[in-house]
């Protein structure tokens, strides 16, 4: 029996006290916003009827119903080569195929390599027999006369056309005309001053330094070219489809809220348009080819919180986290936008799913307000047996909510004008609903141990609460508006289920069901705190788990579901995890789960965040059905401080977004704690890299 792997950390998640101030505004550090009496599951699950039934009903239903009618459907231009594009001719395959590999003692197919042992090099370590290339990094230029990357020389004006910081969330479709060509959608969440800029007084940043951040969030466009026969990618400056989107660039509001006095500032007095986007984290590929992004800690960016008297206001800003005096970069100094106290409804104008159209460079992304706001983690769609878009999204709080949105209209298939027109719209209209979860095991059964319950899962079922569908609103006391605006406080209302962080969310292409990463929450538990419960069944939560979602009927418009736990992550030997079923002593160990995605055989692939058992972070695949489901691998391992986002799967190349590099405790510019990617006395830069087989072989087969 090996002993159980050394923590490095005493933040939560094992995460850099750097990564917490820079990235999330030190949120573990405050009071949890949710302060709702709302009911955990433990407190409910006493005397529950047994749902196992009804769960291996979904199962069934979940094989039967693995078709074309309930399968995501794409438009042209979506790379059928991308992660949200696995076929049922790879899922029939990929099961007969596992249960041969199981009888041989194989891994499944897709898990065919030798995974990475745990560790700290200073260095992306991918599995034997693979190789890698750097994509693109901070500050590489993308737009025509955007000038190469000087760390010296840096403006507000250069970094508008050069690829932006901390890539988080990326998605990649095919370019209609243009062979070997691929275009990538970055994410790009959050700025880390003191990583940038030589010499930078936190206390007294400059407005050149201010705008630069400014240009440095967003979302990058840029068109990638692969070499045939490998993975390699390397970027295409200056293609006609290269964009960049800042805290900046003009945005519509869309949906049931736009318009609204809740919206309205002195910018923008018909609250319908808004300056910028930030913090953007998880997203997602609508089926008619747009591109969603989430903005999360949208909360740090704004300063005066503390100075506000109304309690009306002062409450729905604390339930948002905007208690502080002065922000972390101190923005307000240079756009008073970022002071609630003078302009108090700015801050309401973030924290939405935003759209994209990724393939028109002059069009205006929008913000879409039907999905509502919170701290936006991902946007993942399916659609119901009737061929209407749903959206999956996860609120990255302590003891916060998972949401879904159920749009009232259908999608019209195919590219031309009439269906682009139509399908623009369908965001717009429809429900929002919040989840509910009940579990199967009597209260007494779940001791915060993570130890399983005598049923042998920890399993159950739930229910989705309506909270408002167009201008009506199912929540007492609030106006449809208000729920929209502030979706956090209408979920309380409505009862809810505190969770432990829930971050990203995807629906296998496969069967239907839907995986949630619920990334650690190391408050569960504490005194005056929620206790454990089925669907987060540890006290001091370190590590994480992933939930595994059935829809009733496997119709994602349903309003009942079931529920179990597929991983309690953490260190195999350690009583309180749990694989799937597969045995522990034949799995890599993975902590804190984030960004999730999934090959074409239904493998499920998991990046962490923050990883609490003394080795890096990394990219891990895990088999979801068959013999072998449970069977974690790992793939590669991230540089020091960094942490591993945006992953997406191929048949022959892996991509993954390598955030905040050399992000550690007392690190600078002048005193770095990474030397990735590019060498001693370079600037640390987060970059997108490209893992493929040396022998150009198909990944994991």
């Amino acid at each position: 029996m090996r002993n159980l792997l050394p923590l490095i950390s005493s933040h939560p998640g094992g995460r850099s006290a750097l990564t917490c101030r820079y990235r999330c505004g030190d949120a573990c550090f405050h009071e949890a916003p949710n302060t709702s009496d709302n009911a955990y599951v433990g407190d409910v699950i006493a005397g529950a009827a047994s749902r196992r039934s009804l769960l291996r009903a979904g199962a069934v239903m979940t094989v039967a119903a693995a078709t074309g009618a309930v399968a995501l459907e794409r438009a042209p231009q979506a790379s059928a080569a991308t992660h949200h594009a696995a076929t049922a001719d790879n899922a029939a395959a990929a099961t007969a195929d596992n249960a041969a590999a199981a009888a041989k003692g194989r891994a499944a197919r897709g898990l065919r390599f030798s995974p990475v042992a745990p560790n700290t090099e200073d260095a992306v370590v991918v599995a034997e027999g693979h190789d890698q290339n750097v994509v693109i990094r901070w500050g590489d230029p993308i737009l025509r006369g955007a000038p190469a990357f000087d760390p010296d020389r840096q403006s507000a004006k250069a970094q508008a056309g050069q690829f932006g910081y901390n890539n988080d969330y990326m998605a990649v479709l095919d370019v209609p005309g243009e062979r070997d060509h691929q275009l990538l959608v970055v994410n790009h969440e959050y700025t880390d001053e003191v990583l940038m800029f030589s010499g930078y007084d936190p206390e007294n940043p400059t407005r050149e330094q201010a705008e630069i951040g400014w240009a440095a969030h967003g979302l990058s466009v840029v068109v990638t070219a692969e070499e045939r026969g490998l993975g390699r990618l390397t970027a295409v400056p200056r293609h006609r489809l290269n964009r960049r989107i800042t805290a900046t660039t003009p945005f519509e509001v869309t949906g049931p809220a736009a318009g609204s006095e809740l919206l309205r500032t002195s910018a923008d007095p018909t609250g319908k348009r808004v300056l910028g986007t930030l913090n953007n984290c998880g997203g997602g590929i609508t089926p008619w080819g747009t591109v969603l992004s989430g903005e999360e800690n949208f909360n740090q960016y704004f300063a005066g919180g503390d100075a506000v008297t109304d309690p009306v206001t002062a409450a729905r800003l604390k339930r948002y986290g905007i208690t502080g005096a002065a922000s972390e970069r101190k923005w307000e100094r240079f756009d008073d936008r970022f002071d609630v106290t003078k302009e108090p409804n700015e801050t309401n104008r973030f924290g939405w799913v935003i759209e994209i159209d990724p393939f028109d460079p002059e069009s205006t992304p929008r913000k879409l307000t039907a999905l509502g706001r919170f701290k936006h983690e991902a946007a993942e769609p399916r659609l119901t047996t009737d061929g209407r878009p749903v959206l999956y999204m996860g609120d990255d709080e302590k003891f916060d909510y998972f949401y879904k949105f159920v749009s009232s209209k259908r999608m019209m298939k195919g590219n031309s004008r009439t269906a682009r027109e139509h399908n623009r719209t369908l965001l717009d209209e429809g429900t929002l609903y919040v989840a509910k979860f009940t579990g199967d095991s009597p209260a007494a059964e779940i001791d915060g141990s993570g130890r399983l319950p005598r049923d042998g899962e920890f399993d159950g079922a739930g229910e989705w609460i309506p909270l408002a569908s167009g201008d009506r609103s199912f929540v007492p006391g609030m106006t449809a508006e208000e729920v929209y605006v502030f979706t956090r406080i209408a979920a309380d209302k409505a009862g809810a289920t505190k969770m432990d962080r829930p971050e990203d969310v995807e629906p296998s292409p496969r069967t239907g069901r839907v995986y949630i990463a619920l990334t650690n929450n190391t408050d569960r538990g504490k005194a005056g705190k929620a206790p454990a419960d089925e669907a987060n069944p540890r006290n001091a939560n370190k590590h994480g788990q992933i939930l595994e979602l059935t829809e009733r009927w496997n119709n994602a418009g349903s309003t009942r579901f079931s529920w179990r736990l597929f991983l309690v992550c953490g260190d195999p030997e350690d009583p309180g995890t749990y694989f799937g079923g597969f045995p522990k002593d034949q799995v890599s160990p993975i902590s804190c789960p984030d960004n999730i995605t999934f090959d074409a055989y239904g493998n499920l692939w998991i990046s962490t965040d923050g990883n609490a058992l003394g080795s890096h972070d990394g990219l891990f695949g895990v088999a979801t059905g068959g013999s072998r489901r449970g069977e974690v691998k790992q793939f590669l391992t991230v540089p020091t401080g960094a942490e591993t986002c945006g992953p997406i799967v191929q048949e022959r190349r892996v991509l993954v977004a390598v955030q905040h590099p050399g992000e550690k405790d007392g690190a600078s510019v002048e005193k770095p704690a990474s030397t990735w990617p590019d060498g001693p006395g370079k600037l640390t830069r987060p970059s997108v890299i490209s893992v493929w087989r040396r022998d150009g072989g198909t990944i994991g087969a």
